[in-house]
């Protein structure tokens, strides 16, 4: 079945993609722009920008436009303060005011600490089925190619004062003399350095505090000058022509750095910014406040994906509006987010009912925007995560035999359900509640059950589980095991309780008649021989 999308709904990357349409006119081609400093691991929370710029990209090749999906890596920032959980503190705290890029890998596995942190996002990105072309700020300042856009904000600089003070109070605006530009020393690196004079063309007179080192550099050949955040932002924009970024809540605020880039842009590079949205913070179920890669408590793609197979990573995005605060959670609601995701990949290929037409293409859309590259062709096997969770430790952990279990998975679709195992038995053994676990007992190892359990035990063997194959559903095995327990004068939850005991050494477990169904028969009648 192919889910064709002539007539989109109203989701939230259709509609912004409507919106550049509208405010950018005709054009070749559509340039949407993400970006992040790597001053230490870049956390989910930055990844809701790399995802929502993808999905609102996607929207407009489904309209039929080319686009450009840049990332800029803004690996010539400062090194300010070395993250929590970084490695070798002491020795990252000796390249404290360096450029990122000139500070070493503390894992000794790339050739900086920005390129480490580069890599990490880069290798697993395509996982997601993201692919844009990234930019390297430390590459770009080196080779000049911004050399006149800072002579121009040099010319502009009164004007460019103006223009930051319009958002400040009396007591924040800038005072004394000002440059748009910071220098790092062309000999010891660091940002310790003072502007004292510019010519009026291509030259920079400055100083360095630390050192003493003086020098007056050209901007066309220059590798250490840069603009500041708040006039680097809307030269980018400018240069890059970029038609679409959104930004966090903190840059959105009033008089943030979007206010103030937005009328750079216009008023010294003669640009109009770019087509934006607000986007909001991830929380981790569990966690206190906004995640950040300088306290350390970081949570990124990579452990996302140990969790949520690509396909449900990306549901978690498109299918919440990005001004809108969530928690990506690790714990039960696993299994609820796994379900929902099944609910709307039946809705999405009809074998689930909805309440009317609209509702139909709104899960359909967020579907097609969920899948890593092509929606498939046909209903994917589904196999229910919970009940997966259950059937690898059955299976004492070996994805090989689980598989080999389910009934009427074909060879096409072992991959994508395999994929599943695999995060269904990370969750298992590292995110899951301690009772959520549990261990078939060996053959022959007997619980310590009263005679009446011990009874009820063998009644249950003998008169359920060895028919465990004649009932057609859960429901008929339930009752069989309701029946069981009155037979020998115990409540159905007495009865449990044994069951549970003679069988995983425990008070409570799953279901118990989908349990019972899910285990062989031999295996059972073997474990429960003893009694």
């Amino acid at each position: 079945m192919n889910i064709e999308s002539k007539q989109k709904s109203e989701h939230w990357a259709d509609e912004t993609a409507a919106k550049i349409l509208r405010e950018k006119g005709v054009k070749d081609q559509y340039t949407c722009a993400s970006g992040i400093t790597p001053s230490g691991t870049v956390h989910i929370g930055n990844f809701r920008e790399i995802i929502s710029v993808d999905l609102v990209a996607r929207a407009l090749r489904d309209a039929g436009k080319t686009v450009r999906f840049i990332y800029s890596w803004d690996d010539y920032d400062v090194f300010r303060k070395v993250p929590q959980n970084m490695p070798k503190q002491a020795e990252l705290e000796q390249y404290l005011r360096f450029p990122i890029t000139l500070v070493p890998d503390p894992w000794e596995r790339d050739e900086s600490y920005a390129r480490h942190h580069e890599r990490d996002v880069e290798t697993m990105l395509p996982a997601v089925g993201i692919h844009p072309e990234y930019i390297y700020q430390s590459q770009q300042y080196r080779a000049s190619k911004y050399a006149a856009g800072i002579r121009t904000a040099l010319e502009a600089r009164e004007k460019l004062k103006t223009i930051l003070d319009r958002f400040r109070d009396e007591e924040h605006k800038i005072q004394g003399e000002w440059w748009p530009i910071s220098v790092f020393c062309g000999q010891c690196r660091r940002d310790t350095t003072e502007v004292d004079c510019w010519d009026g063309e291509w030259g920079v007179s400055y100083h360095c505090s630390r050192c003493g080192f003086r020098e007056t550099a050209d901007l066309r050949e220059a590798q250490g000058i840069k603009l500041g955040w708040r006039v680097d932002w809307p030269l980018r924009w400018a240069y890059e022509q970029v038609d679409f970024e959104p930004a966090g809540k903190d840059h959105h605020s009033s008089g943030g750095s979007f206010d103030t880039a937005r009328h750079v842009c216009k008023e010294v590079y003669n640009r109009d910014a770019p087509v934006t949205f607000r986007y909001d913070f991830i929380g981790i179920k569990g966690s206190v406040g906004k995640i950040s890669s300088s306290s350390g408590i970081v949570i990124d793609l990579k452990d996302l994906l140990k969790v949520y197979t690509p396909e449900l990573a990306r549901y978690l995005f498109a299918g919440t509006r990005p001004n809108t605060e969530f928690t990506i959670s690790f714990d039960l609601d696993v299994i609820k987010i796994y379900e929902d995701y099944d609910r709307l990949e039946r809705t999405a290929f009809k074998k689930e009912p909805v309440k009317d037409g609209q509702a139909f293409e709104k899960a359909r859309r967020i579907y097609e925007l969920s899948q890593v590259a092509e929606v498939p062709e046909a209903m994917p096997y589904q196999v229910p995560f919970r009940h997966l969770c259950n059937l690898l430790q059955i299976a004492g952990g070996d994805i090989g035999k689980t598989l080999d279990g389910l009934q009427g998975l074909a060879s096409c679709q072992r991959a994508r359900v395999e994929a599943r195992c695999r995060c269904a038995a990370y969750w298992v053994e590292h995110c899951a509640p301690p009772e959520f676990r549990f261990a078939l007992r060996p053959p022959g190892e007997r619980a310590a059950l009263s005679e009446e359990e011990a009874a009820a035990v063998r009644g249950l063997r003998d008169k359920v589980i060895a028919h465990i194959g004649s009932y057609p559903d859960d429901k008929s095995c339930a009752e069989a095991i309701y029946r069981a327990a009155e037979d020998h004068g115990l409540e159905g939850k007495e009865l449990f309780r044994a069951a549970y005991q003679a069988l995983i050494n425990k008070d409570q477990g799953p279901r118990l008649a989908n349990f019972l169904r899910s285990i062989p028969k031999e295996r059972l009648m073997g474990i429960l021989e003893a009694y």
